[in-house]
């Protein structure tokens, strides 16, 4: 793949799934050749994971640290490492790769707690070095089309925004049934404080503040485990108070018979509202005060250039999740090349969506009690 950067990976071996998608969305835009990894846990499974996705051997590792190391050492080392691990390891891999003077993209959230989330702000602070949280979703290019609107005044003064993340998947005991990503999920250890609240509650919080811009200055959540024995939530109800006195209501549940990965957006303002659905990616309705609603379609003519420049193909044909991964992947080619990529998420995204979730924990203790962030 000539011209590409080379790109290592930590986790996301056999059996994967958000492995699998990093690995597919890097590859879309032609900026990324994945060479290297510590794919997972076991030097067994590690050295498989790697042989079948065709690595050279000498660059299949048995752990990060060491290939932190020897990719360091190298003429033709990569040029970032993907962390696509449980929660619990996002911390020590990435210092072990910013120590190294090797950008990072890592999944949300961004550690499993708020101590190891501002160190590592602190170290990305001191070392300069690149680093890309991959909250997908700010990919899709009507959610930067709303991020667009909203910025350029067409909804007024905000006033309300209601955000859902509805899933189902997890409405059993999967854990124990020995499902590997119910388990990890849904386990203290790993996944951290929060369960539904921090896996896609999260994605429901970051949406909020990228497409608004506002920060969230105080939150009183409920969070429910309705299966029983489950150790962290399955299901969450948040009020949100952010800047400006904008109001807001997030819902993130994972018990929902019938939900796959339904996740909505409504942000309403003086002079106006917008609504985006995952289901139906591709199109954001925009209502203004007193007039008739109106979809603006990807690639269609009310589209603005924001929307356009995160377009692959002509409006019409769908693009989704796997794009909107891809879009931040190439521009975080563009930020590790040197150029200017504003709409990436960053650290302070990722700390922010850590401190979200221990004050949602926080609150819920108290019957939900008022949090600051």
């Amino acid at each position: 793949m000539a011209g590409a950067l080379k790109l290592g990976m930590v986790g996301g071996g056999q059996g994967a799934f958000i492995g699998a998608v990093h690995r597919m969305a890097a590859r879309l835009d032609g900026h990324w050749e994945i060479v290297a990894g510590a794919l997972a846990s076991t030097p067994e499974r590690a050295l498989a994971s790697g042989e079948e996705l065709g690595l050279a051997p000498d660059r299949i590792y048995s752990d990060f640290a060491t290939m932190a190391q020897a990719e360091a050492a190298r003429e033709d080392g990569i040029d970032a490492v993907s962390i696509v691990t449980p929660n619990h390891v996002h911390f020590s891999a990435a210092q072990a790769f910013l120590e190294a003077g090797i950008p990072v993209i890592c999944d949300k959230p961004l550690t499993s707690n708020g101590a190891d989330a501002s160190a590592l702000q602190s170290l990305v602070d001191s070392s300069g070095t690149a680093f890309v949280l991959t909250h997908n979703y700010t990919g899709y290019p009507m959610i930067r089309q709303a991020r667009e609107m909203i910025e350029r005044g067409d909804l007024g003064a905000l006033r309300l925004i209601h955000v859902e993340y509805i899933q189902g998947w997890l409405s059993e005991d999967l854990e124990s049934e020995g499902d590997k990503q119910a388990g990890w999920r849904t386990d203290p250890s790993r996944s951290g404080a929060g369960g539904a609240i921090g896996d896609i509650g999260t994605h429901a919080f970051n949406l909020v503040s990228f497409t608004t811009q506002k920060q969230v200055e105080r939150l009183s959540a409920q969070l429910h485990r309705f299966v029983e024995g489950r150790r962290l939530d399955d299901n969450a109800h948040v009020i949100l108070d952010c800047s400006g006195g904008t109001k807001a209501v997030l819902l993130a549940t994972q018990v929902a018979p019938g939900y796959e990965n339904e996740i909505r957006l409504r942000i309403s303002g003086t002079k106006g509202s917008i609504e985006w659905n995952q289901s139906t990616a591709n199109t954001l309705r925009f209502s203004l005060l007193g007039g008739a609603p109106q979809t603006i379609t990807r690639g269609g003519p009310t589209a603005g250039a924001t929307a356009a420049a995160s377009s692959r193909i002509p409006g019409g044909h769908p693009e989704g999740y796997l794009e909107a991964f891809a879009t931040l992947y190439t521009e975080a080619a563009t930020l590790i090349r040197g150029g200017s990529a504003p709409l990436l998420p960053t650290v302070k995204d990722g700390v922010d969506g850590v401190k979200f979730v221990e004050a949602c924990v926080a609150s819920s203790k108290e019957d939900g009690a008022w949090q600051q962030l």
